[in-house]
């Protein structure tokens, strides 16, 4: 069979007189395949290519949009800092020494909480808005020269309650501990923890600061409840526990002292 399939072609270009023609049809034909064959081959080539080109972009289009969707760092917090875009290092830096000196004194006043006496003076301090220092006075002279009126450059400081503090700088760290920044604060695990904290604390500062008992199971049942919320905040926003050991120090309040655990 492949005899005859070879000699065929030759056969009838003898047999027609068209012998050198068709010998030149072959040699095109030859020509056209060949041709055929290297564009077949480049064409595989550039789509392999452009195959390969596409399933870069696309990873690199993939990478780029996890990148957008789940970032390495919660952004955006209320507060003093809303509109603008704060990192999870950051607000360590701004609020863990306030958070962590608020749950070292909240942990003070337990042993006076569980005598039932809430006109300790412990207790009231951790509610007193005039207690505690916030902030020192700053001076407000200009190059060293007082530029005011009445020649009174020296400030003022700013007091309030440990535990205003404390619901500030917990709401604030908690805000921080997010990976979408188009979610509402209030929907984040760490600010309901701290909301929830909040309002056990709201009811017990109502108790003890308005007309306090020596002897008040209420107002006790309160810090207790408190307490396990505490801990759960602790836990969402990176802290030790409460019965750690870790808060019997007191703790530096200035912001950017540390965003470590000490």
């Amino acid at each position: 069979m492949k005899l005859l399939s070879t000699l065929c072609p030759v056969l009838l270009a003898s047999s027609f007189g068209i012998s050198n023609g068709f010998q030149h049809g072959i040699q095109s034909v030859s020509t056209m395949k060949h041709t055929t064959l290297m564009s077949s081959t480049e064409n595989t080539n550039n789509e392999s290519e452009r195959r390969a080109f596409f399933s870069s972009a696309g990873a690199m289009a993939f990478l780029a949009a996890t990148s957008t969707s789940f970032p390495q760092v919660a952004s955006a917090s209320g507060g003093a800092t809303a509109g603008k875009y704060t990192t999870i290092p950051i607000a360590k830096r701004r609020y863990y020494g306030r958070v962590q000196q608020a749950v070292h004194e909240f942990l003070e006043m337990g042993p006076a909480v569980v005598k039932g006496d809430m006109t300790a003076q412990i207790i009231q301090n951790f509610f007193d808005t005039e207690y505690t220092l916030i902030q020192a006075a700053k001076k407000t002279s200009i190059n060293g020269q007082c530029t005011k009126k009445d020649g009174d450059c020296k400030g003022k400081e700013i007091r309030d309650s440990r535990y205003n503090d404390m619901k500030t700088s917990m709401y604030l760290l908690g805000n921080a501990f997010r990976i979408n920044q188009q979610k509402a604060p209030d929907s984040l695990p760490t600010v309901k923890a701290a909301k929830s904290f909040f309002k056990t604390m709201d009811a017990m500062e109502k108790k003890v600061t308005k007309k306090p008992k020596t002897n008040d199971p209420a107002a006790q049942q309160l810090y207790l409840t408190a307490l396990e919320t505490l801990d759960e905040y602790l836990d969402l926003v990176e802290l030790p526990p409460t019965d750690s050991g870790h808060y019997d120090q007191e703790f530096d309040t200035l912001v950017g002292v540390n965003a470590r655990i000490m």
